[in-house]
């Protein structure tokens, strides 16, 4: 039985905590009874077993200076929070997918591409609020008892369905990283407590609602990325509202004349970020994927979206119903590894070949991989077209996967971007600079616009820039007034 890729969430079991029985504990938030499957020592020990592989699939991002500040302000909120004693960690990951995310025991995570369209300390403040709001009302361990856990592919709107997720390992190692979608429920608590947190240390929450705006507008896709963090977190005008009216019964019952916004002072945290992709770690330009580091490039398949991170790339189909994977194989021999690959993976060869790619030594095997459902019975095909190829010491590994019945429509452009790989010669593409956040200040009284302008942002990255700044580009602007532009680039 086919099930529909766009549909079906892949539920992660966790076999240290599958026969846990459950017992009534005390929400920290709310007081309430409620059914618990995980105590909070087994929660603690899931964030710990999360970690190294949020870490691992992202990387750390190196800024001691904005990570010692994202601790210290997490620190500050937890410890007024209702579960202070929580062995408390907030990582700043290096990703430009806007995005936040925390999973149970107090590990909290911010990206720096979110830290990049955050234009004041209050906007932070909020989201990390919220973030931590969904650790202290026991959120993330609601959905693990509830066994929603899911695994959420990091392409926006990406749900791969069982028979892909489950076939292998070796295949799928690394594909979907842990990350919970909470019910409207949940994320209005969040948003309450987020309010809450950050109004008792001194922020005006009502930037918080702000940032859904900014975040509106980037759903809009004017970036053309992927923001995570709208997947989990929906309606964000709707939120916008409802955080301004929080606000106003929190400050109305905290008076004072004095909650911090400090926008200058956030901006010049976050002078010389990086901005977008990293391309010492890979970028995509004119449909090919280009690997300065590691010198060399493949194409991608017409309209398929891409997303690198440390340990492999991955592509998916418009319709998402197939994906590529590519990632380093052990040793050097290809030939071995595809010997590997088939035996852990328990692949059908129906074809095999050591013809070169480009020159480099490679053997290229095409099969079936038979998966059983493990509620129906029932059985399913996937079929792949795998290579390995040998270059500069590494051996890598290019999977393309679909079902059986699907994979001739998505072959051609499987082996096409396979057989595409090869060493990486043009200078142009190997010296590629990365773009960084540059806070300029305005010289006299301009539009947004005009601004950006006179700081050499081209025509085509206006909007943009603006949704970077949180503003619309016809905003009038005071001399002196800072703002983010950027520098770097080809």
């Amino acid at each position: 039985m086919s099930v529909s890729l766009s549909r079906t969430l892949v539920l992660l079991l966790l076999p240290a905590f599958a026969f846990i029985l459950p017992s009534c504990a005390t929400n920290p938030v709310t007081g309430k009874k409620q059914i618990s499957f995980i105590s909070e020592e087994q929660e603690i020990a899931m964030g710990q077993q999360y970690d190294p592989q949020v870490v691992a699939e992202f990387g750390l991002y190196d800024d001691a200076q904005l990570q010692a500040f994202l601790t210290e302000k997490g620190n500050a909120m937890a410890a007024i929070s209702e579960r202070p004693n929580l062995p408390w960690t907030f990582r700043l990951v290096d990703s430009e997918v806007v995005n936040a995310f925390a999973v149970p025991g107090g590990f909290v995570y911010f990206t720096r591409g979110i830290m990049a369209h955050f234009n004041n300390e209050a906007q932070f403040a909020g989201v990390l609020g919220h973030e931590i709001g969904h650790v202290t009302a026991r959120h993330t361990v609601a959905q693990q008892s509830k066994q929603q856990l899911a695994q959420i592919g990091l392409i926006g709107g990406m749900i791969l369905s069982p028979e892909l997720a489950s076939q292998g390992q070796t295949l799928m190692q690394g594909m979907q990283l842990l990350f919970l979608k909470f019910g409207r429920d949940a994320e209005s608590q969040s948003d309450q407590l987020g309010v809450k947190y950050s109004t008792a240390i001194g922020y005006d929450a009502n930037e918080m609602a702000g940032f859904f705006n900014t975040l509106d507008k980037l759903s809009g896709g004017s970036e053309n990325r992927a923001p995570s963090f709208l997947s989990t977190h929906p309606d964000p005008l709707n939120r916008e509202a409802e955080v301004l009216k929080l606000t106003k019964q929190a400050q109305a019952a905290n008076p004072r004349t004095d909650y911090e916004v400090d926008r200058d002072g956030y901006l010049r945290r976050i002078d010389g970020i990086l901005y977008g992709e990293d391309p010492n770690q890979g970028y995509v330009e004119s449909g090919a994927f280009y690997h300065p580091a590691l010198r060399f490039y493949f194409r991608i398949p017409t309209n398929w979206q891409l997303i690198n991170s440390p340990t492999m790339v991955q592509m998916v189909s418009p319709d998402q119903n197939a994906l590529m994977q590519m990632r380093l194989a052990e040793g050097t021999d290809p030939a071995a590894a595809a010997q590997q690959f088939v035996t852990q993976n328990k692949v059908q060869v129906t074809n095999s070949s050591d013809q070169s790619i480009n020159g480099l030594p490679a053997t290229t095997i095409v099969g079936d991989i038979v998966q059983q459902d493990q509620q129906s019975g029932q059985t399913q095909t996937l079929r792949t077209i795998t290579s390995f190829i040998a270059y500069g010491g590494n051996t890598y590994m290019m999977a393309g996967l679909s079902t059986a019945q699907n994979f001739n429509k998505f072959a051609r452009d499987m082996e096409g971007s396979i057989r595409s790989f090869a060493q990486l010669t043009d200078q142009s593409k190997l010296n590629r600079k990365p773009e960084r956040i540059k806070i300029v200040t305005v010289p006299r009284a301009t539009s947004l616009q005009q601004a950006l302008l006179d700081a050499g942002i081209p025509q085509a990255r206006l909007n943009e820039f603006a949704v970077l700044n949180g503003m619309e580009l016809n905003t009038q602007l005071p001399a002196g007034y800072l703002i983010k532009a950027m520098s770097g680039g080809a």
